[in-house]
């Protein structure tokens, strides 16, 4: 059986044999189909990673150029051209104004006016008691009288002794003397009688009355009230029509304002009106405190709508300018000076220095540095350098004076 069993097996073992290597033969194939599988997915994880950031590179490269362009916003140099006006504050103050003081002293028998209160000129404000006084005249016209008493003697006495001198009866020297008596008197009755018309005349200032036609604004005293005669004050009278209106004018401005030259007032509180005036004078000097020079504006009120003490806003229309001007927002200042960024032709940054003149608020006038036309950057960066490259936006409206307020 053994010899038997091996012959069988030896017999079947090429079958065997063939059956294995099939396996095999399938089993490679399988796994040289899944290499290859896996190696196309690879490649195209590979070439995908690649795309990727070839397109991720070219989008970054688009974004740096693009951050690396400065884009800014830019305005024309021009001249001014357009008339200025020049606001500056008032205060409104009476054409006349006066505080109206007692010449004789006593006390208030009455007034006859009160704060506001419009009077015209001579009218009646105030009465004063003056006792004292009363009697000094009193006793000045008695010593008057005494004063043409001796007067008459004298001359009488003269005459006398003129007819005796003709008659040889008395010498020349008494003549002279009673001559010289009769002189005398007549001086003293002279001087009596100036006594007498000075207490008469501060007699006449019991009636205290408005020296010019206005408004009462204070009344200081009362029924009663000792009037000493010092001075102070009883009343304060004020002219309201017209109006005198005084502002300061700085130094720069002090050679574009004239006499004659129109102004317009206006107030808060009166919204929507404004009062027209003119320039009456100037001082034609600066004051070396605050370096400017007052104006006075003469302003009819014929309405009374403007009251004497009031704030107002006074806008003077100057001249044209004929300088260049540049809006604020487009000044460099750094340790070099104060400068510009003006945009040469392909965009290029060249940083000009100027010289400033007067502030207008919104802009800037310029005096030297620039000739007009050129094309300046509004807002420039502090980083912004000589040679830089721009890209040009939408251009601002040319900097102008500033215009007359509606």
């Amino acid at each position: 059986m053994s010899h038997e069993s091996h012959s069988q097996l030896a017999i079947h073992s090429p079958e065997a044999e063939g059956g294995t290597l099939l396996q095999r033969q399938q089993v490679g194939r399988r796994t040289r189909l899944i290499t290859i599988v896996v190696l196309v997915l690879l490649a195209l994880g590979a070439a995908r990673t690649v795309v990727s950031r070839m397109s991720n590179a070219r989008v970054l490269e688009n974004d740096a150029r693009d951050q690396a362009q400065v884009y800014v916003k830019t305005t024309q140099v021009r001249r001014a051209g357009a008339a200025q006006t020049l606001s500056l504050p008032g205060t409104l103050q009476g054409f006349m104004q006066a505080p109206v003081a007692a010449r004789s002293g006593g006390y208030l028998k009455r007034w006859t006016r009160d704060i506001g209160a419009r009077v015209d000129k001579g009218e009646l404000l105030a009465e004063i008691e003056t006792p004292e006084l009363d009697q000094q005249l009193t006793q000045a016209v008695a010593a008057r009288q005494q004063m043409a008493a001796s007067l008459e003697l004298a001359r009488t006495t003269a005459e006398r002794w003129e007819a005796l001198r003709k008659r040889d009866a008395v010498s020349q020297q008494e003549l002279d003397e009673r001559r010289s008596g009769f002189v005398q008197a007549r001086a003293n009755l002279a001087a009596a009688d100036a006594n007498v018309e000075r207490l008469r005349q501060l007699q006449g200032f019991k009636r205290v009355v408005a020296p010019f036609a206005g408004v009462i604004t204070k009344r200081n005293v009362d029924v009663g009230d000792l009037i000493d005669g010092s001075g102070k004050p009883l009343f304060l009278l004020a002219q309201t029509d017209p109006l005198r209106v005084y502002v300061s004018l700085p130094q720069a401005y002090s050679q574009l304002v004239r006499t004659g030259q129109p102004a317009t007032v206006t107030q808060a509180e009166l919204h929507g009106r404004s009062f027209q005036g003119q320039v009456a004078r100037t001082a034609a000097s600066i004051d070396s405190a605050n370096r400017t020079m007052q104006v006075e504006i003469a302003l009819p009120n014929k309405d009374g709508a403007l009251l004497p003490g009031a704030f107002v806003q006074v806008a003077l229309p100057l001249a044209a300018s004929q300088a260049l001007a540049v809006p604020s927002n487009a000044l460099l200042f750094r340790a070099e000076g104060t400068r510009v960024a003006v945009v040469e032709p392909g965009g290029v940054i060249r940083l000009q220095t100027v010289k400033l003149g007067r502030n207008y608020g919104e802009s800037v006038e310029v005096t030297e540095g620039l000739a007009g036309g050129e094309t300046l950057v509004l807002n420039p960066s502090d980083s912004l350098a000589n040679g830089d490259k721009v890209q040009v936006g939408a251009q601002a409206p040319a900097a102008q004076a500033p215009k007359a307020a509606p």
